[in-house]
């Protein structure tokens, strides 16, 4: 049998391993399991061979989806029981986005890093006039139920706790202030009220929502966000890809730092960059 003192060792290591996955401060980890920064801080430290409380225990295994016996040493595997059950779900796209996941997804996401990359353009930086056009005639959610969906997410973009980062290519942008491809058809009077709608979000959210924009020579990627460590949902047209395995969730927030590594235009530059695009508009 482990003394407390080897079991102490496992139990410190096992709890580095947790807050190595956790997309946040020591402090954030800490309110998430009911303890205060200085006594996480002594249950890290090594100075005690106690182990915490067992209700502190059973908070971590909780609240970041771990085993208690992997915490305490008794198997090498960190799954919970539930989490044995398929990392990957399909959820199909509702007809109405009030009946989607989505909007849920975000909420339960409130405090962590979301990362973004969009198949069109961000959704809360759309004016009504685009969202009309692009869904309109698509078969998915009624374009005034997107509508109301942008301007909750919009809102939710405002909060102080919000952290959202957004990636897409930069030609994207520039086929759209010209009026090719899906945008041919949309008048230029409501491209140009898009290009500056987007401008000013963009300066207005700044830092709180941050836009990169790379060169789609140079990179590539299909639609997707991650929420924060819960889950990843990848879109495919008519369906999400729904990824909760926590290794497949690192590898598309490593993809995502990859891109933003490459991009050309950072956040801080983006509101300038989307207003240079109002002339070229045609």
């Amino acid at each position: 049998m482990r003394d407390k003192r080897e079991l102490g060792a496992i139990f410190r290591e096992r709890l580095e391993q947790v807050l190595s996955r956790f997309q946040g401060s020591n402090a954030r980890f800490a309110q998430s399991v009911g303890l205060d920064r200085s006594a996480l801080s002594q249950l890290l430290s090594g100075r005690s061979t106690r182990l915490p409380r067992a209700e502190t225990l059973t908070s971590i295994a909780q609240q970041h989806h771990v085993s208690l016996d992997w915490l305490l040493g008794l198997s090498q595997d960190d799954r919970t029981a539930a989490e044995v059950a398929p990392t990957l779900e399909i959820e199909e796209r509702a007809a109405s986005a009030d009946d989607t996941r989505l909007a849920e997804w975000h909420r339960e996401a409130a405090g962590y890093k979301i990362r973004y990359v969009p198949a069109s353009l961000p959704d809360l930086l759309r004016t009504d006039d685009v969202i009309r056009f692009e869904h309109g005639r698509d078969g998915g959610p009624r374009p005034s139920t997107l509508i109301r969906e942008a301007g909750r997410r919009l809102a939710y973009s405002r909060l102080p706790e919000t952290d959202m980062e957004a990636c897409m290519p930069l030609q994207r942008l520039e086929s759209f202030a010209l009026g090719e491809g899906r945008w041919r058809q949309l008048p230029p009077a409501q491209r140009l009220e898009q290009v500056r709608q987007m401008a000013d979000l963009l300066a207005e959210l700044y830092p709180t929502f941050r836009l990169f924009l790379y060169d789609e020579q140079q990179a590539f990627s299909a639609p997707y966000t991650v929420f924060g460590p819960q889950r990843a949902a990848v879109y495919v047209g008519d369906m999400y890809l729904v990824l909760y395995g926590t290794d497949q969730i690192q590898a598309l927030t490593q993809h995502f730092d990859r891109l933003i590594r490459r991009a050309t235009v950072n956040p801080h530059e983006a509101a300038a960059w989307v207003a240079a695009l109002a002339p070229r508009v045609a």
